[in-house]
């Protein structure tokens, strides 16, 4: 181990320095005198950067750069909450005769026997400080496995050869090749990135350095740059092993747009060209792999991607059908399932759910059955969780009056048989009409396959489904109620992007008229300039596409108003039906 002789050779620099200060120790002049109260404040709210001690007197710096003094009746009580906090600490002698220089240097002995004991710990892996010292590698061995990694084969058939070379580089350099040393894994949130870095580290039994982007940026220009260099010597001295930073654009956002006050951008900035310069300067023959993850890969910095860098991107994506049954198995081998549950029905019935997700399933299903005392999880309990998740839990407690209910039920029914009508309309899955979350009633359809792509059909009958909840409120009662304000806003949603996104449109035919930013978050269209009357057709071709599947659900809902009638009567007895039953009413009423 190195690290006592290390803290040793720090103790006597120090102490030298010390000696050295108190010999050539000048008096001061006199500073603004603050309170030892508004001096512990202004301590524990991390203003203070440095603090020069002498005997009971403390000359402190502010974050204002703001010099002042006080008193404390016990400076070696605050010396745990100087380290703690970061505060650059200097001791000097007492100017009284009567102590002498020994209390000082009694006094900065026990600081630097605390400083010791403390950077041990932190070495050594004490609990209290392994959560803030980013320089201690996580052993993986063993521990997350690509086998605990499911759904993803295509990710991880892409790492099989970046563990290889962890394992044994001699294979790959001996014909002078050069292994990619930086690894970019992007896709939504919940997909898997993390986990598969782990597995990468289990799979080659070597060291895990993991943090967050955000870790290296602080306040103060300079921390970050810093911190990555010493991460970067760190890791080469425990090679071969992986640094793993999640989250990467906090620190890689592209520089040309990273704005921000004075310091943040300058930190930021400087922390991604230390970045930068450390992945250049690695051996061709070095086996620190850099693996990184981002659910932003459009803000990062080209810099970051260019080759040499994070050349290798690996994209991760929600798994289809087969990846989710993958990942529902692993899940399923923690918990107690009955017999005869199919996994492969749920994961029919869970199109878009991600890994995490999935996970978040298991565990509420579990949750579930254990709460009504039962001895295995069953598939009503993996169904009700879902629709917990998908819908949100049941208002058991909510009074609604019999005409609200009644209009829940008819409106929920417009939905669902307009639904069943459609040819490109995916499955009705359920139906029913007790609150969950903010909804008082929902039709829930879950497709027959996954849909990577979708036709204009199948998204014109998509609106037609949407405003069919209204519609039939229309057709029965003369009026409609607010019940459908989701509704309105998808259907408006989707007509938008229809023409100005896909070139859907006949009269504007396939132009695009929006940004598509190419991030894995909602919400980042924007609308392009263009002129007054493209503007106008534009609106035009959104309210005609509306309209006109507005009068297609008036058409089939008064073509089928008996059935309307039928299936609202059987809600309001039943409150929740499937889509099997829903196809029962339907059938007899025709």
């Amino acid at each position: 181990m190195r690290y006592p002789v290390r803290n040793g050779c720090i103790a006597i620099g120090v102490l030298l320095i010390s000696f050295g200060l108190y010999t050539s120790y000048n008096a001061e002049n006199r500073l603004f005198e603050l309170g030892y109260s508004t001096f512990l404040s202004q301590l524990n709210s991390g203003e203070i950067k440095s603090v020069t001690l002498t005997g009971n007197k403390i000359v402190a710096l502010d974050k204002y750069n703001q010099e002042f003094q006080t008193y404390s009746p016990d400076v070696t009580a605050l010396v745990p909450v100087f380290i703690d906090k970061k505060v650059v600490m200097t001791v000097r002698p007492a100017p009284s005769s009567s102590s002498g220089p020994g209390l000082s240097l009694v006094l900065f002995a026990g600081i630097m026997g605390y400083m010791i004991y403390a950077r041990s710990q932190s070495k050594g892996g004490g609990d209290k400080m392994k959560g803030k010292n980013f320089m201690i590698p996580t052993d993986m061995s063993g521990k997350v496995m690509f086998s605990d990694v499911a759904g993803i084969d295509e990710a991880k058939d892409d790492l099989v050869e970046t563990v290889q070379f962890l394992q044994d580089s001699s294979g790959f350099t001996r014909l002078r090749g050069k292994i990619p040393t930086g690894v970019l894994l992007q896709g939504p949130p919940g997909t898997g990135k993390t986990m598969l870095a782990k597995a990468i580290a289990g799979e080659a039994g070597v060291p895990f350095f993991s943090l967050s982007g955000s870790d290296f940026v602080e306040m103060y220009v300079g921390v970050g740059a810093s911190r990555v260099r010493a991460l970067f010597e760190e890791a080469k001295k425990q090679a071969p092993c992986i640094i793993f930073i999640d989250e990467i654009d906090a620190v890689g956002r592209s520089r040309s747009g990273s704005g921000g006050g004075a310091g943040g951008g300058d930190e930021r900035e400087q922390t991604l060209n230390a970045l930068l310069v450390e992945m250049d300067g690695f051996e061709s023959d070095a086996t620190v792999i850099i693996v990184a993850a981002t659910n932003r890969p459009d803000v990062l910095d080209k810099a970051l991607l260019r080759p040499g860098r994070f050349d290798r991107q690996i994209t991760i994506l929600p798994p289809d059908v087969k990846g989710r049954e993958m990942i529902l198995e692993v899940y399923g081998k923690h918990i107690t399932l009955a017999p005869g549950v199919s996994l492969q029905a749920v994961a029919v019935s869970t199109p878009g759910f991600t890994g995490a997700e999935l996970a978040n399933l298991m565990n509420e299903a579990a949750l579930l059955a254990a709460h009504n005392n039962k001895d295995y999880v069953e598939l009503a309990d993996i169904e009700e969780s879902k629709d917990k998740i998908l819908m949100g839990a049941e208002r058991k407690g909510m009074v609604i009056n019999e005409e609200e209910k009644k209009t829940t039920a008819y409106h929920e029914a417009g939905h669902a048989i307009t639904a069943m009508l459609l040819p490109e309309a995916d499955p009705v899955h359920k139906i029913t009409i007790i609150p969950r979350g903010r909804a008082m009633g929902v039709t829930q359809q879950i497709p027959l396959d996954d849909k990577h792509s979708y036709s204009r059909e199948y998204l014109l009958d998509r609106i037609k489904i949407l405003l069919a909840g209204r519609t039939a409120e229309e057709i029965v009662f003369n009026r409609f109620t607010t019940g459908a304000s989701n509704d309105l806003q998808v259907a408006t949603s989707i007509a938008t992007r229809m023409v100005c996104e896909w070139g859907m449109s006949q009269a504007l035919g396939p132009r695009a008229y929006v940004a598509v930013d190419m991030g894995f978050l909602d919400g980042q269209s924007q609308r392009l300039a263009q002129s007054d009357d493209t503007g106008r057709l534009i609106d035009v071709e959104i309210n005609k596409i509306i309209e006109d599947c507005l009068q297609e659900a008036m058409i089939i809902l008064q073509g089928k108003e008996a059935a309307l009638h039928s299936l609202a009567q059987h809600l309001l007895e039943r409150e929740t039906m499937n889509g099997d039953e829903v196809s029962k009413v339907l059938a007899e009423v025709v």
